[in-house]
């Protein structure tokens, strides 16, 4: 792809955060911008708010990306209102409190996955043969975490293990197409940076479905962003936040150089991905006790 101008694209949990300062971003540059969320009065705010601010063609359309029916839905209205798809961006995604990996509970699991990695499958499934039948050049990208794409926190094992199977995921998308000739580009994205990122996935215990309730009462009480800049106000120190437009800046520059990995601070990832291998080469876990290689 060598430009957004008059492309549609579809963003997945596009209501707040990451979404939608994607959103803002490819309505700059001139896109036709289709935003899906799960929350339907945030979506609808974000949509006027973009629209108003961008003057670009922006809609809303509700989407459990969990539920296959519901993205298939959503890939029929898409194509209905527009013939077409050029980029899609499975963003969507959940975290679940931490825990040690014997304390998680069944639902633990089936939300996060559901979410974070069939969120995604779905949105191949449902995208991936219409934009291949479309015949146009056109772009995937899977936002996924360095948070198990390049070292897991021990203490965020289930959130890391979905993150690390988007990854694979991602991985082996891009090979097939490539393998198969079509012009659709795929790139794995982990939203990093110089801070932390205040997104909803702090907060993403209030979409998460009654049945998939927690079995057992939390631990621990849930972290914020807000908590966590007081706690470190109250230690002397200051939490820096990564702008959330840089990111996805970089998401639209990496598309149009055609770069896999899409990440600011690549060089500390692949820095870190080395001390791992260099572990595993002498037998070692690459996460070391109590050392969390990828700087969060």
């Amino acid at each position: 792809m060598t430009d957004f101008t008059g492309k549609t694209v579809v963003i997945t949990g596009g209501a707040a955060g990451i979404g939608r300062a994607l959103g803002e971003a490819f309505a700059k540059a001139g896109a036709v911008v289709v935003l899906s969320d799960i929350e339907k009065n945030a979506l609808d705010e974000t949509v006027a708010a973009l629209s108003e601010a961008t003057g670009a063609q922006i809609t809303g359309v509700v989407a459990d990306v969990s539920n296959a029916d519901s993205v298939e839905a959503l890939a029929e209205e898409v194509f209905r209102r527009h013939g077409r798809v050029h980029v899609l961006v499975n963003n969507a995604g959940v975290g679940p409190p931490s825990a040690k990996v014997w304390e998680t509970t069944p639902n633990d699991w089936r939300w996060t996955f559901g979410v974070n990695v069939d969120g995604v499958a779905n949105g191949i499934r449902a995208f991936v043969p219409r934009m291949i039948a479309s015949g146009e050049p056109g772009h995937v990208i899977n936002t996924s975490s360095g948070d198990g794409a390049i070292a897991p926190m021990p203490g965020a094992s289930v959130y890391a293990a979905s993150k690390a199977a988007v990854s694979i995921l991602t991985e082996c998308l891009g090979a097939q197409l490539a393998e198969q000739g079509h012009p659709i580009g795929v790139s794995l994205f982990l939203p990093s940076g110089r801070g932390l990122l205040a997104t909803g996935l702090w907060t993403s215990d209030r979409n998460r479905p009654a049945e998939l309730a927690r079995e057992v009462p939390r631990s621990t009480p849930a972290m914020t962003v807000e908590t966590i800049v007081a706690a470190a106000a109250k230690a002397g120190r200051e939490v820096p936040l990564q702008p959330l437009d840089e990111l996805a800046d970089d998401v639209l520059r990496g598309i149009l150089a055609g770069e896999y990995l899409v990440m600011l601070g690549r060089d500390d990832a692949v820095a870190t991905l080395r001390e791992r291998a260099d572990r595993l080469a002498t037998g070692l876990n690459p996460t070391a006790p109590g050392h969390t290689l990828l700087p969060t």
